[in-house]
């Protein structure tokens, strides 16, 4: 998966607050927004969301690369 795709696909997650509405807008499955977000954090050896099944919040880390990923995409 290419780096710029993880960066789109975490600015949407952390835009939508949720895995699935991100999926639906991008039109991509659950499991596919999940390998994405696995993948960048796997890249950055931290975790950018805290997630359980009733909330989904962004962490200090997920925070600042937010502003960098959006720089990026902008």
């Amino acid at each position: 998966m290419d780096r710029l795709h993880e960066l789109e696909v975490f600015v949407a997650v952390a835009d939508a607050g949720s895995f699935a509405k991100a999926g639906n807008r991008l039109r991509l499955s659950p499991p596919a927004v999940t390998r994405a977000i696995s993948a960048l954090e796997d890249l950055l050896g931290a975790r950018v969301f805290n997630r359980t099944t009733r909330s989904l919040t962004i962490t200090e880390v997920g925070q600042r690369f937010l502003e960098s990923a959006m720089r990026v995409l902008n």
